[in-house]
């Protein structure tokens, strides 16, 4: 199987957004907040020429082509982030006991789940914020994986284990991720 010589991605990078390159960090600000993360590994290069980050990798394996893509990811997302929020919405559900829903610093404290007297709490990841608007919560934030593990922590702390998600429908569910809505 021939190996190809040499793999390019192209990311272009729009106006008002400033990428730059520490070491292994890359760090792109623009209007919404900056957001850093770190890129190691061996075989991948990360460079900014113009307005343009240029993603090079010598010989790629398949390994290494696939993890390309996956920087190339990272990289829009964070572009994107740095312009605008990323948004998830969480749905509060309950029948019998009414949850009492609150953001707390770097936590959602979530009282009364299911009547239990010590409340629940949810780690706040990074840049997120969470706020609470009736039955819904929303996250939102630049950095697109710390309101995703935001979203998760939160809808995580109400799972309970052995029962019946078909009969017991009580907890907080995310209902829309990015302006998608769920099925």
């Amino acid at each position: 199987m021939p190996v190809e010589a040499k793999l390019e991605e192209r990311i272009e990078i729009p106006e008002n957004v400033n990428v730059e390159k520490r070491k292994e960090e890359l760090v792109v600000s623009g209007e919404n907040g900056e957001i850093q993360k770190k890129f190691e590994h061996p075989s991948i290069h990360i460079d900014i020429e113009d307005d343009e980050v240029v993603l090079t990798v010598d010989e790629p394996s398949k390994r290494e082509k696939a993890l390309a893509g996956t920087y190339k990811s990272h990289i829009e997302n964070m572009i994107k982030g740095s312009k605008e929020n990323f948004v998830y919405k969480l749905k509060i559900i309950y029948s019998h006991f009414p949850m009492e829903v609150t953001s707390e610093g770097n936590e959602v404290v979530i009282k009364n789940f299911v009547g239990e007297n010590k409340p629940r709490r949810a780690r706040i990841v990074g840049s997120a914020k969470a706020t609470i608007e009736g039955d819904q919560v929303i996250v939102k934030g630049p950095d697109k994986e710390a309101v995703a593990q935001t979203a998760a922590n939160i809808e995580s702390m109400t799972k309970i284990p052995k029962a019946d998600p078909r009969v017991f429908q009580d907890g907080i569910y995310i209902t829309e991720k990015s302006g998608k809505p769920l099925r």
